[in-house]
């Protein structure tokens, strides 16, 4: 309880700081967060029929929360939708396998990343010609709408395969499911957490080809609270927490975990 209220009172602090200064409007300003995740992706963001939502950005945004002393609310987004959720002030974090790039970081402060994954294919169950990112060329690859992951492999691997459009992930599964698309490909975090929804349907190739750094976007110009931030993940991995709540949620697939902390990109 004690160390709780130092905990506390630390962020208190420092929220007292920011506004002192004459700064941006800072998350640590407020009492309550209201934060944006996924709601159709499993192990990640997923809201139940109970209107619940699950998974593990769910688990990093309620230890984020704890840490600055904040309640916290989660309002569902897709790919998307994530910027203007955030620029509109709906939503004041968003943690939902956002991947940080030199544009999204022009729109947005990114604290972290609070996962480094790798981009890898999500195959249907006993598929065995495509077993890298080279065969997907001439395939049918599902582009999920705001993701930047079926770009790196026309543009940036130039391998070109026919991309095929769907609003979200989800809905790239089940395109892969019913045979519309021959490939799923993006972060292994996700893709494992879709596999083990559905044991036996999915296979991934385990063939990673580039990283995937997720990160906490914030509102542009708050650094003080992407700072916090960065503390609050660098305590969740230090401790062991970040690690008991993976292996929670993907410890099933096989999928090899990363439970060091990741090198921050730094607050701007």
């Amino acid at each position: 309880m004690r160390g709780k209220i130092v905990l506390l009172a630390a962020a208190l602090t420092v929220a007292g700081c920011g506004t002192q200064t004459g700064g941006p409007a800072s998350i640590l300003d407020k009492d309550e967060l209201v934060v944006a995740v996924k709601p159709d992706q499993p192990g990640l963001g997923f809201k139940t029929a109970g209107g619940r939502f699950e998974g593990f950005d769910v688990d990093v945004a309620s230890y984020v929360a704890a840490h600055l002393g904040k309640k916290v609310t989660f309002v569902p987004t897709t790919s998307e939708g994530r910027e203007d959720k955030l620029n509109s002030g709906e939503v004041d974090m968003v943690i939902a396998t956002f991947s940080i790039s030199p544009q999204r970081k022009a729109e947005v402060t990114f604290a972290g990343p609070y996962y480094v994954s790798h981009q890898d294919i999500l195959v249907r169950a006993r598929t065995t010609d495509i077993r890298g990112v080279r065969d997907l060329r001439g395939r049918r690859l599902c582009q999920a709408k705001g993701s930047i992951s079926a770009s790196r492999i026309v543009e940036g691997r130039r391998v070109m395969a026919g991309l095929v459009p769907a609003a979200t992930y989800s809905a790239c599964v089940e395109m892969l499911r019913a045979g519309r698309v021959d490939a799923v490909s993006t972060g292994d975090l996700i893709l494992a957490g879709f596999a083990a929804a559905d044991k036996g349907a999915f296979a991934i190739v385990n063939a990673p080809f580039t990283e995937e750094r997720y990160g906490i976007a914030l509102p542009r110009g708050d650094v003080a609270g992407c700072e916090e931030v960065n503390r609050a993940l660098t305590a969740m991995y230090q401790s062991g927490a970040a690690a008991t709540l993976l292996r929670a949620r993907f410890g099933s697939t096989g999928l090899r975990l990363t439970t060091s902390v990741p090198q921050f990109e730094g607050c701007e």
